[in-house]
């Protein structure tokens, strides 16, 4: 690849490595990312990348400013900070659901205000100001299954992903908001300028993701 190398940032982590093995896979590898070592960049100027390892919640932050031209990030991340990115490609891996959850005989009375738990406050203010439901939001950092347990709240705007944790708590999904999976997004500007260099590695990425889906 001639010109600049692309800067890419991955999710520190097991989904980012999973991430980093599909690029790989796509003809995008630099062996120096699976060393044993704290480095957080990583180059390959024959493959034309350069990796970057960096918070989840943070990838977007960094493509959306232009630090790096592209990133991987989570749909719930892309829900919750509308970042002003593109998302160009649904990589179908780190798959689950944002969901409302309760306990199981849980009846929603529209006459009063229902109180809401989350960790994804906008998520959840957009999902129940569609349907015009008066909410109480409360947004917590953690432990959110608790929240309806101790009667902080009536229901939680949460991720699912096997609903185990739900399930040993009493709780259940009661209603799906959004799949969730990782996905590639690209800085605007840098799909402008290097928009061919970006289009190839999305092109790539996703021949790698049909690839894996029919293994």
């Amino acid at each position: 690849m001639s010109g600049r190398l692309l800067n890419i940032a991955l999710p520190k982590g097991r989904l980012g490595e999973r991430a980093y093995a599909l690029l790989a896979r796509a003809g995008y590898p630099c062996p120096a990312v699976l060393e044993d070592n704290r480095r957080l960049t990583f180059e390959n100027e024959e493959a034309g990348v350069r990796y970057f390892w960096v918070k989840p919640a943070d990838v977007a932050v960094y493509v959306e400013h232009g630090a790096t031209d592209l990133g991987i990030a989570g749909k719930d991340i892309l829900l919750e900070h509308r970042p002003d990115v593109y998302e160009l490609l649904d990589l179908r891996m780190g798959r689950c659901r944002m969901c409302v959850a309760g306990p199981a005989d849980f009846i929603d009375r529209p006459e009063r205000t229902l109180r809401v738990a989350t960790k994804f406050p906008n998520i959840a203010r957009d999902y129940y100001g569609a349907r015009g439901r008066d909410i109480e939001l409360i947004t917590l950092g953690g432990s959110i299954e608790l929240a309806p347990i101790v009667g902080l709240s009536d229901v939680i705007v949460d991720i699912v992903e096997t609903g185990a944790t739900l399930r040993e708590n009493g709780l259940a999904p009661l209603r799906e908001i959004a799949p969730i999976s990782a996905r590639l997004i690209a800085n605007k500007a840098s799909f402008k300028f290097c928009g061919e260099a970006v289009q190839e590695l999305a092109r790539r990425v996703e021949r790698a993701v049909e690839e894996n889906e029919g293994a």
